[in-house]
C-alpha cells in the first residue's frame, strides 16, 4: 500500500511542474516572485486538478499541492506538499520540496517568502523531499 501511495504522491509533483515553469519565467522577467497563480500565468488553484491532486496553489513564489479526489482517503486525502523557489548565484530558480534540505547553490536571501512544508508522511515522498 505504501507504493500505491507514493505513486499518487508523485502525481502532484508532476502536475506542479507547469507552475515551477510559470514561477521560474515570472522570476527571470521581474526579478521577483509571482504572488498568485494568475501573476504567474495560470488558473484558479482548484482549476488545477488531477485523479490524486484537489488544487495546486501559488502563493508569493511558492507551490502547494493539496492531494484529494481519488487519493488514499487515509494516508494522502488532504495533506499537502509544498515547493520554494530559491535563486542561485547567478540567477537560475532552483527548488526546494517540503521540508528537505537546502539543495546545492541554495541562496536563503533570495528564497521565496513561502515557508516550506509538507502535512505528508515522509515515507510517501519522493526522496528529493525528505
Amino acid at each position: 500500500q505504501d507504493y500505491l501511495i507514493r505513486s499518487q504522491a508523485s502525481e502532484g509533483l508532476t502536475m506542479a511542474a507547469a507552475a515551477k515553469a510559470g514561477v521560474s519565467e515570472f522570476y527571470a522577467n521581474k526579478g521577483a516572485w509571482p504572488s498568485s497563480n494568475s501573476a504567474a500565468g495560470m488558473g484558479g488553484a482548484s482549476e488545477i486538478q488531477g485523479k490524486y491532486v484537489r488544487s495546486i496553489e501559488v502563493l508569493n513564489g511558492g507551490i502547494e499541492i493539496t492531494y484529494g479526489n481519488e487519493a488514499n482517503a487515509n494516508k494522502l486525502a488532504s495533506e499537502t506538499v509544498s515547493l520554494i523557489p530559491g535563486a542561485s548565484d547567478n540567477g537560475d530558480v532552483i527548488w526546494k520540496c517540503g521540508t528537505a534540505q537546502d539543495p546545492s547553490g541554495w541562496g536563503s536571501d533570495t528564497a521565496s517568502g513561502t515557508a516550506a512544508s509538507t502535512s505528508l508522511a515522509g515515507k510517501y515522498l519522493p526522496s528529493s523531499c525528505r
